[in-house]
């Protein structure tokens, strides 16, 4: 595919790339980590034309709704793509919130697009707009409960459907989660369960096809996370 369809546009004069991949690595979602990166570097030096923007879309939900928290290989697929930004000039678009748990190829591209395009606007052409869902940016842990710190957060954070969040669940030590009650505070959100009295980690919308509705004023989803470093399903 490289052969066939990349290199002959080198070094054809571009802007810069949208990028729409990554269900058919889901499966190997750890080496993904180093793969996605390589592939952006790669092509910025065969192009000669510096750091230029590279725009992608993290993978949207599919595949069967499970009743409670569990391992993924999408939901890690989706953390690979997420620390891909470290990268300079790499923005991605969050689409967990419009995909089709029975369809892999959800029909509502349109808004991919939309999504896509806010970035473009922002960190191509410098205008100061929301272009992001809000971002895990840390937590503090205040006895039986965990507060979840978010950037990108807009205009405040709220949920899609005006009911209670979402899509959270939260741990022990000993590694097993639970689905969470979780309130919106300010630019924070708390997180807490009965049967959690002493949490060590918080995940949101990691599953296949997560039930999520974290959203912040400008429509634009929580992108899923993980405060944890537990083992991995695609961790060799």
């Amino acid at each position: 595919m490289y052969n066939a369809m990349i290199h002959p546009l080198i070094p054809f004069g571009i802007k810069g790339v949208i990028w729409y991949q990554g269900e058919s690595n889901a499966y190997m979602a750890y080496d993904y980590r180093t793969l996605f990166p390589m592939l952006i570097n790669d092509w910025r030096e065969r192009w000669q034309q510096g750091n230029f923007p590279f725009l992608f879309v993290q993978l949207a939900s599919f595949q069967k709704i499970v009743p409670t928290p569990a391992e993924s290989e999408w939901a890690e697929l989706r953390e690979a793509q997420t620390l891909t930004l470290s990268l300079p000039n790499t923005a991605m678009a969050c689409t967990i919130d419009i995909g089709d748990p029975n369809n892999i190829h959800p029909a509502n591209k349109q808004e991919v697009g939309r999504r896509l395009a806010l970035l473009a606007e922002k960190q191509v052409y410098k205008r100061n707009i929301v272009a992001s869902g809000p971002m895990y940016n840390g937590f503090q842990k205040e006895g039986s409960k965990i507060k979840i710190n978010f950037l990108h957060t807009g205009s405040g954070l709220r949920t899609r459907d005006g009911k209670e969040l979402t899509g959270f669940a939260i741990a022990g030590k000993d590694g097993v989660f639970h689905w969470a009650k979780a309130t919106i505070a300010g630019k924070q959100v708390v997180v807490e369960a009965a049967e959690v009295p002493d949490p060590v980690a918080v995940r949101y919308a990691w599953a296949d096809s997560p039930i999520c509705n974290l959203i912040n004023a400008e429509g634009l989803p929580a992108v899923p996370f993980r405060t944890d470093q537990f083992k991995g399903r695609t961790q060799h």
